[in-house]
């Protein structure tokens, strides 16, 4: 190098000093309806204190300052509704910790345009999905409870939901398959050497060291719940990678030994009839916490009946989840809710279990589970309309409670009055989109035009809101981000709910439990057709028990009610030319006397249609 190259040599470094940092590349610019996202590469550096952007409308005049981020590598600009089909030019500066400045980036364009209803689905999964994947832990690959608090914990259900989004997003194409295995091999690996007790893994673990974190002082070992959540995501995640290479002939076989590894049966707690969520290396069963009445955990029974090598009988979904606080003869709006607590509770016990279990066509001894959590959606949807409490903004467009971040800490939300303080949760009528499309796709077109501009972050609408108060989330929750994109997907293709019931072990355990198909006998068409539909419970039922008896009508009637054998002979009368009106009817019939067998409760009216009910009678 001569005198005169090495002169402009330093000339140039030193200009690169003093300017700071050079500009950022791959810079885009990708339009929405009402916001433009911006992405590029980070530069690399420890002095780089964040990044200015510019801005200009059309393609000419100069660019304003817009404004100013940390150092990240994405940000959003609102546009508005006034700006749809506005094209806009951008430009990015790197800015060092000293205050030096980079040059322009090359520019970067993009036209707003009016979204439909799908390409407005796809902006919501895709933007949720990136929760998953561009905020995972970098060494664990799973996902982060929530994007304010301790980075180094990892959530074990929400990175089952995860997994279930990394399907999603290879699915559609927004990775490559080959990133989508590679990231689940790095899942798995963490897993196969994480924190496991009986095989089941704790609510939170450490993603540096794979340790548990406590999620609180007796809440140390095993979280039987969090670990089906995450069973569930690995089971479709196993069927989804079925090709015949290395790497993905890999996932499925650590997949498989992570599910087999699960002592369900252990958590019987010595052989007793239900199923217990928590155990402690340091308390033991400390927590005593049984597992029973309808909420989040319906997975857990039919993972536990489905284990292929520490499964439990069928029969403990009856003497467990089903056999305490269970039936729910209430009718709220004209909806039957069936189960669970008064209104249906919140919203996520419709969906955390339902992200692979579909309960389309099939119903136990008390309902069709799709239809308990359509009528769930329509109860919150039309309490929002009547909003009894007279909150901000509650409306068929603004609805959906659930347990979610509020002003003041987290809390769970429902129509009960003492749990509704206004605060409203985006993922709540998102994720009920399989069973109310038509109510969600309004919320959802509501949350972005008319709150976005305060709601909608880098990973999608933000956890929650209260307008009483004037309050948004800045938020983000792995347990309320991933039913966004797996409910959406399974309302637009059922991809998840095919994949894991396509598992082999599934339907074997369904039917132990004691689900059949229920392709015609769903309330709503026995209520439309005959007038009435029937419920009873508990069901199976002991011989000294008194079977409680449901009946929801649409009409004032005239009924009967008779309890048959199996062979078609008239055991017993629960009730003869009953004259019953209003939305619902309770009555009860002692089994008393009866053999342990099959029976068939059968309820008709003076037209002669009728209900029948399969009635499975025990030896107490």
């Amino acid at each position: 190098m001569n005198k005169f190259s090495l002169l402009i040599f330093f000339v140039v470094s030193a200009a690169a000093l003093v300017n700071g940092q050079s500009p950022p590349a791959g810079f885009s610019a990708t339009a929405y309806e009402r916001h433009v996202e911006l992405r590029w590469q980070p530069v690399a550096g420890s002095n780089i204190l964040g990044y200015k952007i510019f801005r200009r409308t059309g393609d000419s005049g100069d660019f304003q300052f817009l404004k100013q981020v940390d150092n990240l590598n994405a940000a959003l600009d609102w546009t508005g509704a006034s700006q749809i089909g506005t094209t806009f030019q951008y430009k990015l500066k790197t800015v060092a910790t000293n205050g030096t400045e980079s040059d322009f980036s090359e520019p970067a364009t993009a036209t707003t345009y009016t979204m439909s209803d799908e390409q407005m689905l796809d902006m919501v999964q895709r933007a949720t999905f990136r929760y998953f994947w561009d905020y995972a832990h970098p060494n664990a690959g799973l996902a982060r409870e929530r994007n304010n608090g301790d980075p180094n914990i990892v959530t074990t259900g929400g990175s089952g939901f995860g997994i279930m989004s990394i399907v999603v997003a290879a699915e559609r194409g927004w990775i490559t398959r080959d990133e989508a295995v590679n990231r689940m091999v790095q899942i798995v690996s963490f897993l196969q050497f994480a924190d496991t007790y009986h095989g089941a893994f704790p609510h939170w673990i450490n993603g540096n060291t794979g340790n548990v974190v406590p999620f609180s002082q007796y809440d140390n070992g095993a979280d039987l719940v969090e670990t089906a959540f995450l069973m569930q995501g690995l089971l479709a995640a196993r069927q989804y990678f079925n090709q015949d290479t290395p790497l993905e002939d890999a996932v499925r076989s650590v997949i498989t030994g992570l599910w087999e590894d699960v002592e369900w049966d252990w958590f019987r707690r010595n052989n007793s009839p239900v199923l217990y969520w928590h155990w402690s290396p340091n308390y033991g069963w400390q927590m005593n916490f049984q597992l029973r009445g309808f909420f989040e955990a319906q997975i857990v029974y039919i993972l536990a009946a489905a284990s292929p090598t520490h499964p439990v009988p069928g029969s403990l979904y009856q003497t467990g989840w089903t056999s305490v606080n269970y039936a729910n003869g209430a009718v709220h709006f004209g909806y039957p809710i069936y189960c669970g607590p008064f209104g249906g509770g919140p919203m996520f016990f419709a969906h955390y279990s339902y992200l692979g279990f579909d309960p389309r066509g099939i119903r136990d001894s008390y309902c069709n589970y799709f239809v308990r959590n359509r009528n769930h959606a329509l109860i919150q949807y039309n309490y929002a309309i009547a909003n009894p409490e007279n909150h901000e903004g509650y409306s068929a467009d603004c609805w959906g409670l659930t347990s979610c971040d509020q002003q003041n800490g987290y809390a769970a939300h429902d129509i009960v009055a003492a749990n509704d303080n206004g605060t409203v949760a985006p993922t709540a009528a998102l994720a009920s989109m399989p069973y109310t499309p038509e109510e969600s796709l309004r919320a959802m077109r509501w949350f972005y035009r008319e709150q976005g501009e305060k709601l909608w972050g880098l990973y999608g609408f933000y956890d929650a809101f209260n307008l009483d108060q004037n309050w948004y989330a800045s938020s983000y929750l792995a347990i309320d981000q991933g039913p966004i994109v797996g409910m959406i997907e399974n309302y637009r293709t059922g991809l998840l709910w095919n994949l894991f019931m396509q598992n082999p072990e599934i339907q074997p355990a369904l039917d132990a439990i004691g689900f059949v198909e229920d392709a015609t006998a769903t309330h709503e068409l026995n209520l439309k057709n005959k007038g009435f539909d029937v419920a009873a419970w508990p069901n199976p039922a002991g011989t000294s028990t008194n079977l409680s008896i449901e009946i929801a009508l649409n009409r004032p009637q005239t009924l009967n009610a008779w309890l048959w054998s199996a062979d078609g002979q008239r055991i017993r009368p629960v009730f003869d030319r009953k004259k019953v009106s209003g939305s619902a009817w309770q009555d009860s019939l002692p089994l008393e006397g009866l053999a342990p067998g099959i029976y068939l409760l059968s309820v008709s009216n003076e037209q002669n249609e009728s209900v029948t009910l399969k009635i499975v009678v025990q030896k107490d």
